[in-house]
Formats: C-alpha cells, structure tokens, sequence
C-alpha cells in the first residue's frame, strides 16, 4: 500500500510541476516540452532521483494516447494528399536512416556495425511534439503540419519494428534478407490491420450508442486495446493505434452528437497534455549528465551521424508525390526531433549487449538533449526566417486599427462616466467630448474599412464574435443547470443545440453580404476539376459558405471525368475562392468538351487560370439570383 501511496505521490507531484512549467513557458514563450526536459534536467542534478521508469511505461501506458491523440486529430484527406512522400520518409527514411546512421557510428567509434545499426533504428523515429505545438501557435502552413505528424506517426512504428529486427540480428549473429523483409511486412502489416479493425468495430458501436461518457470511454479502450491486442498477437501496436487513431478520428465522430464530439476531442487533448508532461518530465530526470560528459566524443559522432542522415532522407526522398516547397524540406529537416519513443528504446536494450548497451543509451540521451534543445529552440528563428508564418499585412493592420479604436473609445466612454459622475465641468465635457467621439468614430470606420478589404479576415473575427456568443450561452445554461432552474433533459437539449452550433461550420459569407449590401455577387466562377477531387473542392467551398452548382463535363486526359462548378461569388472575393479551390483540387485537367447530359453554358471564352489541377474561368455579372 505505501507503494502505490508513493507512486500517487510522484505522479501529483509531477503533474503540479508541470502545470507550473506550463505557466511559465507560455509567459517566457518557449516551447512547453523544452521546458519540461529543462526542469527534469534541474531535478536530476540534486542526485539520484530513485525513479525507475520500465521501458513499458512509455510504450504501453504513455505513448498510446499520444500517437492516438495526434492520429484522432488529423483529417485523413489532408493525409491522402500527400500520402506518397510521408510514406517515403516513413519508410524508406527510416532504413536510410538505420543505416547511414549506423555506417557512421562504426567508422567514428569503433562500434560493430550490428549493434550501431540498432542504435540507428532506435534514433529513427522523430517525436515533433515541440514542433507542432509550436506550429500551431504561430499558424504555419497546415500542409507542413500534416507532413511532419503524418511521417512521425507512421515512421514511429517502423522505427520499433526495425529496431527488434536488428536487435535480434545483434544479439543472434544471423541474418537473413528474406526473412527480415517478411518479418517487417507482417508486423508492420498486422499492426495496421489489428488497429483498422478495432477502428472499425469501436466506431460502429459509437453510432450506435448517445452517451457521451460512454462514446468517450469507448475511444480510451480503442487506444490502449489496440495497442495491447497488437504486441499480443506479436505486431506492432504503435501502428496499430496509429490505424485506430485515423479510423476513429475520420469515422467515429460521424456518429457522434455534437455534444460528445466536444467531450471527446477535450478529453484526448487533455490526456495528451498529460502523457506529454509526464514523457517530457520523465526523459529529463532520466539523463545523467555525468554520463554524458564522460561520452561526449560518441555522443558527438551520434548528433552527426543523426544528422546527415536527415538531409539525405528529407532532401533525397521528398521529391515523391506533390512537390513539397523547399522551405518546408528546410523545416522538415531541422524539426526531426527525437523523443520518448527513442528513449524507450534505449531503455528496453537487453543487458547481453554489455558495455555497448551503455554506449548506446548515452548516444541516444545525448541526441535526444540535442534535438530537444537545440533544434527545439532553434524553431522558431527558422520558421520565422523561412518566413512561413500565415500573418498577412491585413492581420497586422486590422489589429494596431482595433487597438486604436478600442483605446479611443475606452478614453471617451471614461470622459462621460467621469461628467455623469460630476467630477468634470460642463465647460470641460463640451470642449473634450466632441473631439474624442468624433476621433472614436474615425478609429471604428477605419476597422471596418480593414475588414471590408479582406474578406477571410473578416471571415475569421466574425467566426471569433460568434464562438464567444455560444460559449456564453453555454455557461449560462450550465448556471441555469446548476440552480436548478432547468431540469437535466432540457439541459441537455439546448446543450445539445449550442454544441452543434459550436462544431459546425458558423460563417456564411454570402448571408453575412446580404445584409451589408443589396447586390453583392458580382461575378460568376466556372471552375473546371477532376471528379476525384469534388468532394474535396466542395467541402472546402462548404466551409466558406459559398454554393456551386455542378454541371458534368468530359476532357481531360484519357476522357477523364471533369466536373465544372458554377459559383457566384461577392466583389472582392475572387482570390479568396481561388485560394480555396487550389487546396481542395490536386488532380491535373486537360482539355475541355461540353457534356453530353445537355448542360451547355452559351457564353463567350474569358480569360483562365491555373491552380493545381483546376481550371478557373472568372466571368463579370449584372445580375445573381439563387432559384
């Protein structure tokens, strides 16, 4: 019992640090693993922290959450499109990197080529925890996202079945290549299979159920179950939650009210912030400096072998599929940071290894520190260098506008306050009140005038105004519950109703017109996509609450099936719809015929562009109506 007491202990006590290095990193503006790794390193220094962390623990209890939290997250048609060089690095990248690694290794220490082969596995997979975070804060390009989630994802369970692939060669002395490459297809094949099963099988009894604490409950079996069912059936079960994770995260909240969605999406956010907070920690307290000093040469030839077989992975082999921006293979590059599924491995090293078991573990200690730190807050300079961040100049002009604005009226609404209250004169409140009124209105106009010029932005503060409507009607019913003034069932529902709103798409931009300007289509969009991509397009156009009529055309190469959409889209909208079909369109058209069903449109040639593999044609109109 005083076990278990002490272990309640440890963990409250960590999960309070963490939740203070949280506060902290957010003021100094550092990312939140960093800081964890740091504070561990200062708890390390005040001696042995008698904390002894199995290799189980980050593979069974703490990684589960983490990969299924960020598969769960990540939409699958973002995947698909670049599925080709993710599945490269994930692949291919990870047995370039199992051996360049471990041919540098051998030639600068001296260590057998087997056992630094297994050092080269166990260093392969990439934990962009930091990164993204990081990514997500400064608003990267969602592409960049998606590249470096999906290929840690996939790339985590390749590099563990690799690494007992080349351990059981180390410790064995036999190698065979048939056997091996039939080894890797069946556990690496089988996770897969084992997790999109249980994906599939969880998700259909979610839509059968309307509990949203069970739903819940249901998704936690999936993550730690699959895994668990996978290592028993002896594949690998980090694949196996990376497939539930994109079933149940793609599939399931279809059959989700919008209530549990919410709850779901909450609850894994926040077991990930504990799983992350508890690895960050952990690896941190585990590193022993002194032994790193001591290796510092081994380590050295490591942190360089770790990172030339990065350039060689990400420059060599990101050409697959659609080609990815030079500035993000800069990106992608730099952001191979290694984490807790390394660190595990080198923890899980057999003791018949002897005294390069030791070597091993402090090479990977030091990559690890290596990345974390250094390349961990080395991020931010280079993302803002490569001059990805998403804020244009009509974000920076929109918010030094309203801040003006907010400053003048603050300023007048205390002039009035302070002439109603009695403490200024009459003579004062005439001379001041005009000026600063009329200086308000000049600040407010010229806010609406940013807004007007750029209709995205516009899009995204409305959609700000409109969350934070919901999210105050949603506490005053949670009032309303809580003084017994509605009952449970009508809670329920008009939770239900606020909760919908607040998942589902809030701004249509053409209703939002209508109310600002009687006449507001000015023109009309033909835009010409391959049918494989329509789905994509629309949802895209969906989102901005544009409608598009479909007529079926043919063209293309091989008499490929086109579909061209008709949208009717306001004065100075047209690069943002353009904007929108470039990211759902991925498929080149041809050339263009009319379609045989009789749906011809009788109007003369304009001029066209290209985006991606759509065709745009922009055509002025005098008059739009929806029938």
């Amino acid at each position: 019992m005083s076990d278990f007491l002490l272990i309640v202990e440890i963990s409250i006590g960590l999960l309070l640090i963490a939740a203070l290095v949280g506060v902290v990193t957010r003021q100094l503006r550092v990312p939140y693993t960093v800081g964890l790794v740091l504070i561990g390193l200062a708890l390390s220094l005040r001696g042995k922290m008698n904390i002894e962390v199995p290799p189980e623990l980050f593979l069974g209890l703490l990684v589960p959450p983490l990969i299924f939290e960020a598969a769960f997250h990540l939409s699958i048609n973002d995947l698909r499109r670049d599925m080709a060089p993710i599945l490269m690095l994930a692949i291919p990248g990870v047995l370039i990197t199992t051996f360049l690694v471990g041919a540098v290794i051998t030639w600068g220490t001296g260590i057998p080529f087997p056992l630094a082969l297994v050092f080269g596995a166990l260093v392969a997979a990439t934990d962009p925890v930091a990164v993204v975070a990081l990514f997500r804060s400064l608003g990267v390009p969602k592409r960049l996202q998606v590249l470096l989630e999906g290929e840690s994802l996939f790339n985590d369970g390749t590099a563990i079945v690799i690494f007992h692939l080349m351990l059981v060669i180390a410790v064995s002395g036999h190698f065979s290549l048939t056997e091996s490459l039939l080894d890797f297809v069946v556990v690496a094949g089988g996770g897969l299979v084992v997790g999109l099963i249980l994906g599939i099988l969880i998700s259909q009894a979610i839509s059968r159920i309307d509990d949203p604490l069970i739903e819940t409950a249901l998704t936690t079996v999936l993550a730690f179950g699959a895994y668990l069912v996978a290592e028993e059936l002896h594949v690998s079960g980090v694949l196996a939650v990376v497939a539930a994770g994109l079933v149940s995260g793609n599939i399931g909240p279809r059959g989700m009210s919008p209530s549990t969605r919410m709850l779901v999406y909450n609850f894994w956010d926040y077991a990930a912030f504990l799983a992350n907070s508890f690895v960050f920690l952990l690896i941190g307290m585990q590193i022993d400096l002194l032994i790193l000093v001591a290796n510092w040469q081994v380590i050295g030839w490591a942190i360089l072998a770790v990172l030339i077989a990065r350039a060689v992975g990400v420059y060599g082999l990101s050409w697959i599929g659609p080609g990815i921006p030079r500035r993000f293979k800069h990106i992608l590059y730099w952001g191979g940071l290694r984490g807790a599924i390394s660190l595990a491995l080198a923890m899980s090293l057999p003791a018949a290894l002897g005294t390069a078991r030791d070597e091993i573990q402090a090479m990977t200690f030091g990559v690890v520190l290596f990345t974390l730190l250094v390349q961990g807050l080395t991020m931010k300079p280079l993302v803002q260098h490569m001059q990805l961040i998403q804020r244009s100049k009509a974000q920076d002009e929109y918010e030094g506008r309203h801040g003006r604005a907010v400053m003048a009226r603050a300023s007048y609404e205390r002039l009035k306050n302070m002439y109603h209250e009695g403490l200024l004169s009459t003579h004062v409140w005439e001379i001041l009140s005009t000026p600063l009124k009329q200086h308000a209105q000049g600040m407010a106009d010229a806010v609406t005038e940013t807004l007007h010029a750029s209709p995205d932005l516009e899009t995204n503060v409305i959609d700000t105004a409109i969350r934070e409507l919901l999210q105050t009607q949603r506490n005053s019913l949670t009032a309303l519950m809580r003084d017994n003034i509605i009952s449970e069932e009508i809670f329920s529902r008009l939770l239900g109703e606020v909760d919908k709103a607040l998942t589902e798409p809030r701004t249509n931009m053409i209703e939002l017109l209508r109310h600002r300007t009687s006449d507001p289509v000015r023109k009309l969009m033909a835009a010409v996509v391959q049918e494989r991509d329509i789905e994509n397009t629309i949802s895209v156009l969906n989102r901005l609450g544009l409608p598009a009529t479909r007529l079926s055309s043919t063209g293309g190469f091989l008499g490929g099936k086109n579909v061209t959409l008709l949208i009717g889209i306001p004065e100075g909208y047209e690069s943002m719809v353009i904007r929108a079909i470039n990211e759902g369109s991925q498929q080149r058209t041809g050339f263009l015929t009319a379609s045989d069903e009789g749906n011809q449109t009788a109007i003369s040639k304009p001029a066209y562009i290209t985006v991606k593999g759509a065709i745009i044609f922009t055509f002025e109109v005098e008059r739009y109506e929806e029938l």
